[in-house]
């Protein structure tokens, strides 16, 4: 009986972040899973995070000195926004790819990641 319960959770932990359309933190996956299962806990939210990012399902989102956020594998290239007033982190379409001129002379760029900072749309009002 155990299992199934916690197998729904993970399914509702899963849809949240799913619906989210914005990389969300631990506490915020639990804040919105909550709102379909009002006692599950944050114990339950962190290990259904880390089950699925070893099922490769969720990738983790870094932004310095904050909580490492969570979005879906598999999306498109993309970067992101951070903002500084609600600390939400949002998905940014786009891309400036071509970063020749800031790799030094003799060096293999593979990969890069951009993040944004400044006040979403909410807060800049």
């Amino acid at each position: 009986m155990a299992e199934i319960r916690k197998t729904k959770q993970r399914q509702i932990i899963k849809e949240v972040l799913q619906e989210a359309g914005r990389p969300l933190s631990a506490s915020e996956v639990a804040k919105l899973a909550r709102v379909q299962v009002e006692n599950i806990g944050t114990a339950t939210v962190y290990r259904a995070i880390n089950k699925l990012l070893e099922d490769g399902f969720l990738v983790p989102v870094e932004i310095p000195a904050e909580p490492s956020r969570y979005e879906v594998a598999g999306l498109h290239h993309h970067h992101h926004f951070y903002c500084r007033k609600c600390k939400k982190v949002f998905d940014v379409d786009g891309c400036p790819s071509d970063f020749s001129a800031f790799t030094p002379k003799g060096f293999t760029l593979d990969a890069h990641e951009v993040i944004l900072y400044g006040r979403c749309d909410e807060c800049a009002e």
